[in-house]
């Protein structure tokens, strides 16, 4: 019989995943038009440092998902690395975003080492969170209302984000020094950053005090090897689809969320709007996150996701016709509606389908191999993040967005057009070829899926 999990566990699971998205947000939301609206830092700096980040997570990702699973302790295989990698990224995330009276190179050294390590501590926590997903049970619609919880908490973090922080932050930059004309400051900045580290370290501890860890899979220890980490990248061939396709959604989302202050702030002229943006939007989320339970009576997953898909592309439309070309931000706000309700049901399917994919990996291949197909996910955010700055600052860098700012504080008409297609335009391009991919070359569902679930269910039934 298949262990069920109890909405205690699921909803204390998913309070961890509010603390993570915290600093989540505050990196993929926040970060960039903080080092180029705020520290005033070169476009090309960014486009120059995010690529070179990329190749070391390369290597740390897959080696701390090694790591993990061969974690052997009383407290568990996951839980004990939640804790260490949530206090290191709740250090760091401050650093991250507190300068320090520094400027020119030495800043420019001081940031690049301060981003390169928030990747790795949060790379600390977030494989070992999200691994745990699989060993709570193999039960396809209990898997599915676990994950949807976890990303209901996760969305909730990444909210707090969105809607607080152009709020809060002028308000922590009242009497420092350096304020631009919307109320910013580098101090507002690290003093938000400080307090998202402590609830960051907070809600892990509530997390891994309140969870156990279940029919949790123990193999041979394994040395790290990138001969080991290729091959289980390319003998699981489902992985690798979702790599590409998650990818390309991802840097749409990312696109939006990190250009979001930009274009209220610069374009519109009003940050505040940015918070009300948010707010409308988190409608969407939230009938986002019911999608898929009520969906999957009557669709499968592949029908669901490519559902979900559509609306935020048709959505995405809609908000660049409302927002950049008619310049009417009440509709954008509700336009987004349409896309936050897909982008919602959108994540929660890819934890859904990594999870499938760990046991994918058991039924071709006989190896879980859960951390190191998980860490791919927090590697494909990087990228996507990657495909995010090079389209941002590239496209920031090439109508001179800094250079405007430094000498009269606002940007031209042409520069304006840029950001409103960049943060409504490209993400729907992005999304399309997302939705191709997945169409034409994910296979795990429908008989596949249940050929994977029965195999698993029967391995765990013979080796009790």
């Amino acid at each position: 019989m298949e262990q069920k999990t109890t909405w205690r566990e699921k909803i204390f699971y998913g309070v961890g995943a509010i603390g993570l998205d915290l600093s989540y947000g505050m990196f993929y939301s926040f970060l960039s038009d903080y080092l180029v609206s705020t520290l005033h830092l070169a476009e090309g700096f960014l486009l120059l440092l995010t690529p070179l980040a990329r190749i070391w997570d390369g290597i740390n990702d897959p080696m701390m998902g090694t790591i993990v699973d061969n974690t052997r302790t009383k407290f568990g295989k996951y839980r004990p690395w939640i804790i260490i990698g949530a206090a290191s990224n709740a250090i760091v995330l401050f650093l991250l975003f507190s300068k320090f009276g520094m400027s020119g190179t030495p800043l420019y050294i001081y940031i690049a080492v301060m981003y390169v390590l928030w990747g790795m501590t949060n790379t600390l926590a977030d494989i070992p969170y999200w691994s745990m997903v699989p060993s709570f049970t193999s039960d396809p619609k209990d898997r599915n209302m676990v994950s949807t919880v976890a990303r209901t908490f996760s969305g909730l973090g990444q909210g707090i984000i969105t809607v607080a922080t152009p709020i809060i932050v002028p308000i922590l930059s009242k009497g420092t020094k350096e304020i631009d004309p919307h109320g910013y400051s580098p101090s507002g900045f690290s003093r938000w950053a400080g307090i998202c580290g402590i609830l960051l370290v907070a809600f892990a501890v509530i997390c891994v005090l309140s969870t156990k860890e279940k029919n949790v899979v123990y193999g041979e220890k394994k040395k790290f090897s990138f001969k080991q980490i290729f091959s289980v990248i390319t003998h699981n061939d489902q992985l690798v689809v979702f790599m590409i396709f998650a990818m390309l959604s991802n840097a749409g989302w990312y696109l939006t969320s990190g250009t979001a202050r930009t274009y209220f702030t610069q374009v519109v002229g009003d940050g505040q709007a940015q918070s009300k943006f948010q707010m409308i939007g988190a409608v969407g989320s939230v009938v986002g996150l019911g999608v898929i339970p009520v969906l999957s009576k009557w669709f499968n997953k592949k029908h669901i996701y490519q559902i979900s898909l559509t609306t935020t592309i048709v959505g995405y439309i809609i908000m660049y016709i409302c927002g950049p070309i008619m310049q009417n931000v009440l509709a954008l706000s509700f336009a987004y509606i349409l896309s936050s309700t897909g982008i919602a049901s959108m994540f929660v399917s890819q934890t859904i389908f990594l999870a499938d994919i760990v046991d994918y990996g058991e039924y071709k291949n006989g190896e879980r191999n859960e951390s190191i197909t998980f860490s791919m996910k927090g590697f494909l955010q990087k990228l996507a993040y990657t495909i995010q700055t090079i389209i941002y600052f590239g496209g920031l860098g090439i109508f001179g967005y800094t250079k405007q700012l430094k000498e009269s504080g606002v940007i031209n008409d042409p520069t304006k057009a840029a950001v409103g297609f960049i943060g409504f335009g490209a993400p729907a391009i992005l999304m399309l070829l997302s939705l191709i991919v997945f169409s034409k070359k994910f296979k795990l569902h429908g008989e596949l899926a249940e050929k994977v679930h029965d195999y698993i269910v029967e391995h765990r039934q013979n080796n009790e």
